[in-house]
């Protein structure tokens, strides 16, 4: 199919950030500097290990499969490395078994499997469904999703069917999972794209556990539906209720918009509208992600689209009324920032995480034509935008070594070998996936480190024994950050494991958690540059090699 099934776009779309703090059940910030800006620390080196990996794996497809490309980073043989499960598109999905030495340079090796080798796969999400400890695989595909049960060793069952929750023909390529009030089973979304074989927008679907507790009751349509690529559970307002943003892609609606659904235990979700405070945004929504960048307890919301992305903000008013603060904050990102193409940036996956360990978060954003439209660049790099002191962002990307020009679409920011610096892994359609690993300050023979950090698990009795909807706050340097466990968001892919913080120069910082129910843990006193486990009830972390 030709590109002119896919017109001209314009704009981008917002996606989720948060970050926020809570002492004794009060919300507090301690806000950064707000004066002249600041020099950005160094950027990290990258060195491209995508050949030497091991890793041979391609998206590809037609029209079915222009977006879409993600993919799941998760530990799913308990050697504490990050496998990595691709989407393929009209090829089989590859999952790819992690090898690599601690601090050492990248290893895959394949892990074939009529289970998860899955041919027409856009996505993946991970997490633990059935709270057994073995981590689960949402698969997103066109015509038919399907929920993989992890069984150990990096093996997988088809378990659907078991659980209720039907395949059906969607055109599936955004996901998020909540637990709501005392469920044993997440409240599970699926943002439908495009009705398969047509040119209309599917609706998404909401499945929530059955009365009995034994599976999934029938799927609740999120109607009206507007072309969805990017979903996620968020506590927005801090409340405790975590309701679903959404975000569609403009290009084939005429009267939607982006979109907000309020989700309350035992009742029926619903849009929020202008009566609540929300204001209409229609953008080419493609990935959203989340932190508290202006400091004061709710989370922004980050949206990738086409031209400018979208960086919205809350009002002091009560309700969802946003507006943007993306210019102003330095991550609109509408042009390609090198290579000398003029025309639009399409935008993906967006990420926030701190790659210098400098102490405050930065923000990775993959590009890519969506096949070959002449109104869109061609050559449209990714952004690595890094963190300041007073919440700006400056590019990054050149300097760290991971400038090319392959057709970006999912990714994930991950320490694959445990050296406590955030690596990068992007799939590209119809290339090979690129890897880098990230050596600090040094090179690919002496990587040397930028800052400290710490990497932290969180644990609890089940249901939803890997504390999905918890709250880590941090303290340090005067400062108190928040970062929020969420299952979601991006573009078509997404990670469950550790949760990394940057600390910048202190060798030590205070930590604790406001664990899903709203409960706070104790202050926990941490030395940095370690891996830690915190589990609930417990007083101190636990230390894992």
């Amino acid at each position: 199919m030709t590109t002119r099934a896919w017109p001209r776009r314009r704009t981008l779309g917002a996606a989720a950030i948060v970050a926020t703090i809570a002492v004794a059940g009060v919300v507090l910030i301690e806000r950064r500097d707000s004066g002249s800006a600041t020099q950005p620390s160094a950027a990290p080196h990258f060195v491209d290990e995508s050949t030497s990996a091991g890793i041979e794996h391609t998206y590809t497809g037609d029209f079915e499969f222009f977006v879409g490309g993600g993919v799941a980073t998760f530990d799913c043989d308990a050697d504490g490395l990050d496998e990595l499960y691709f989407a393929g598109g009209a090829e089989p999905a590859a999952l790819y078994r992690n090898d690599s030495p601690i601090g050492g340079a990248l290893q895959f090796t394949e892990h074939p499997s009529p289970v998860t080798d899955l041919t027409e796969v856009t996505g993946a999400y991970p997490l633990d469904i059935d709270s057994d400890g073995l981590v689960d695989l949402a698969v997103l595909r066109r015509g038919g999703n399907v929920l993989l049960r992890g069984l150990g060793d990096c093996e997988f069952e088809d378990a659907g069917e078991a659980l209720g929750i039907p395949a059906g023909d969607d055109w599936t390529v955004a996901f998020s999972a909540t637990w709501e009030a005392d469920n044993a089973l997440p409240t599970l979304a699926f943002g439908s794209y495009l009705v398969p074989d047509s040119f209309t927008c599917g609706d998404s679907r909401l499945l929530r556990p059955a009365t009995a507790g034994d599976g999934y009751a029938d799927p609740v349509a999120l109607t009206p539906g507007h072309c969805t690529l990017s979903v996620l559970f968020s506590d927005w307002s801090r409340t405790g209720r975590r309701d679903l943003r959404v975000a569609n892609d403009r290009h084939y609606y005429r009267d939607g918009e982006e979109q907000l659904w309020q989700m309350t235990p035992g009742e029926a979700p619903r849009t929020y509208t202008a009566d609540d405070g929300w204001r209409p945004l229609q953008i080419w929504g493609m990935g959203i992600a989340s932190h508290d960048l202006t400091g004061d307890g709710r989370p922004e919301v980050y949206i990738t689209s086409q031209g400018d992305n979208k960086l919205q903000s809350l009002d002091d008013a009560q309700g969802p009324a946003y507006h943007d603060i993306a210019v102003e904050r330095g991550v609109n990102a509408q042009r390609p920032f090198i290579g000398g193409d003029i025309l639009p940036s399409t935008a993906w996956h967006p990420e926030f995480d701190d790659v210098n360990n400098d102490g405050f978060v930065d923000l990775f954003v993959s590009k890519g034509n969506v096949e070959a439209q002449v109104d869109g660049a061609s050559k449209d790099p990714s952004n690595l935008l890094l963190g300041t002191a007073d919440g700006t962002f400056v590019e990054g990307a050149e300097a760290a070594g991971i400038v090319n020009y392959a057709r970006a679409r999912g990714a994930a920011l991950v320490d694959l070998n445990r050296d406590g610096l955030l690596d990068l892994v992007v799939v590209n359609r119809r290339e090979n996936v690129s890897l880098w690993r990230n050596v600090g300050a040094g090179n690919a023979t002496q990587p040397e480190p930028m800052g400290h950090w710490l990497s932290v698990r969180l644990q609890q009795p089940a249901p939803n024994v890997d504390a999905i909807g918890a709250w880590l706050e941090l303290r340090v340097d005067g400062r108190v950050e928040a970062r929020e466990v969420t299952v979601g968001g991006g573009h078509a892919g997404g990670s469950l494991g550790d949760v990394h913080l940057g600390l910048g120069g202190a060798d030590a910082a205070e930590l604790r958690v406001q664990w899903p129910d709203g409960e706070f843990g104790p202050w926990m006193t941490i030395d940095a540059d370690q891996h830690v486990t915190i589990e609930r009830g417990a007083v101190e972390p636990r230390s894992d090699p």
